[in-house]
């Protein structure tokens, strides 16, 4: 198999963590946000513009590694670990500053990183007996549901086409779409404790 293409999964995966470092620095240039030093709007608004574009980009990595990995059957040790591991970097990030900007409720963002660290500590202890919990599709749903909502969020976040999310009517819905982000997030957290009940019980 060509090197390069063996390669290229674990190599889109490291990029993503560095995108989203990149996303952080640049969401948090803000002028309204920094006081010790003046920083003019326009410019601000321009890294908030790139850094929703690096997150777009970002999210697209997540998309393509596991693709290739599994087209060109070359997953690896460090996809299996660092891929997920990924993920859940690129949720408490991206979450986390979208409630900095009041987008998203603080209260959702501990849900949905809530549900995250638990099914990743449910995978850590089937992986110590040996056994390996794949996603299923409610959390294949979960996760695209998750990203396309981000794109909204990001959208509104630098006024994409003058889309403002904080228009009274728009919030009511983008508020109604982020209940139905807790739902699917919920469902698919405890589907997979339901599924892997016995795998709890047999630690207590």
């Amino acid at each position: 198999m060509n090197q390069i293409i063996k390669n290229l999964p674990n190599q889109l995966t490291v990029s993503r963590i560095i995108l989203i470092f990149i996303f952080v620095a640049l969401a948090n240039i803000d002028a309204d946000k920094i006081n010790f030093v003046e920083i003019p709007k326009h410019v601000s608004e321009t890294c908030h513009l790139i850094a929703y574009i690096v997150a777009i980009l970002a999210g697209i990595t997540d998309f393509l590694d596991g693709r290739i990995a599994r087209k060109y059957q070359c997953e690896s040790d460090f996809g299996r670990l660092m891929d997920p591991l990924a993920d859940k970097i690129f949720i408490v990030a991206t979450y986390v500053m979208m409630s900095d900007y009041g987008i998203i409720p603080a209260w959702i963002v501990v849900v949905v990183l809530s549900r995250e660290f638990l099914v990743t500590g449910l995978r850590l202890l089937a992986a110590n007996k040996g056994i390996v919990l794949a996603a299923d599709k409610s959390g294949k749903f979960k996760t695209a549901f998750q990203m396309i909502s981000l794109i909204v969020a990001g959208a509104g976040w630098v006024k994409l086409f003058g889309f403002n999310i904080f228009e009274p009517t728009v919030w009511a819905i983008w508020y109604t779409v982020m209940l139905l982000v807790v739902i699917s997030t919920l469902y698919s957290g405890i589907s997979y404790f339901v599924k892997n009940f016995k795998l709890i019980t047999s630690e207590l």
